[in-house]
């Protein structure tokens, strides 16, 4: 394991055209910010991208469809982005739409070397179309793929200088499964020690190829909601 000194060096080396990219995170949850930003400056061109979601418009994984840089996506969700919508119906894009459970097993089997596994859900709509099916106790299932990505990127809350990963709540969502299913995986990590606790490592480090410190990055909030503070006194 490397540990880097910017997003820029973590990630030299490993881009290419036409290669496939696994980002973990959840809306702009637990996103790998600076290493999207770093993906979008290098250049590279011709991505498939798998992971939950596109983030938003100007914010996470939206940046590198803004630079045109996406050819396919493979995703759970795409509801927040207007341009996925727009590059989509004029055929820019080709999309790949998972059930959420779906997505992340198939991440989890990629890095558990499985091949392939079978799930009842989507049985019987369009997420099983030429898929192949079998029956197992009289109940029918389709046959879904394990997905293995040249490169996964994930953001963790703290990590060690052997590679091990924590994340922090809800912001763990994807990553630990993203983490898994890279041929090469880079994480970008908030508070950098010299060793974490055996007992709570969430992400051991032997699936990570390096990793970089990110102690200032900008958590943007994907929709904020709020309520007016009670008055004093007042039944909640």
């Amino acid at each position: 394991m490397t540990t880097c000194t910017s997003p820029d060096e973590a990630l030299a080396g490993l881009l290419t055209d036409g290669m496939t990219l696994a980002v973990g995170g959840f809306g702009l949850c637990g996103i790998p910010s600076d290493l999207i930003q770093a993906v979008r400056d290098s250049g590279v061109q011709g991505l498939t991208v798998v992971s939950n979601n596109m983030g938003v418009d100007g914010k996470g994984l939206g940046l590198l469809l803004e630079n045109h840089q996406v050819v396919k996506v493979v995703a759970s969700y795409v509801g927040e982005n207007k341009l996925f919508a727009r590059q989509y119906l004029d055929g820019e894009l080709e999309v790949e739409f998972n059930p959420q459970g779906t997505l992340a097993e198939r991440l989890r089997a990629g890095g558990a070397g499985i091949p392939a596994f079978y799930t009842r859900t989507g049985v019987g709509t369009a997420v099983a179309e030429g898929k192949p099916t079998e029956v197992f106790d009289g109940t029918t299932y389709v046959q879904e793929r394990g997905i293995v990505a040249d490169v996964a990127l994930v953001h963790a809350h703290t990590g060690d200088t052997r590679g091990n990963l924590r994340y922090r709540l809800a912001a763990r969502n994807f990553n630990p499964a993203v983490a898994t299913s890279g041929r090469v995986t880079v994480a970008e990590v908030e508070n950098l020690i010299d060793a974490i606790d055996p007992e709570l490592v969430q992400t051991p480090g032997v699936y990570v190829t390096r990793l970089v410190h990110t102690p200032d990055v900008v958590k943007d909030i994907e929709q904020r909601t709020t309520r007016a503070r009670p008055t004093e006194g007042a039944i909640a």
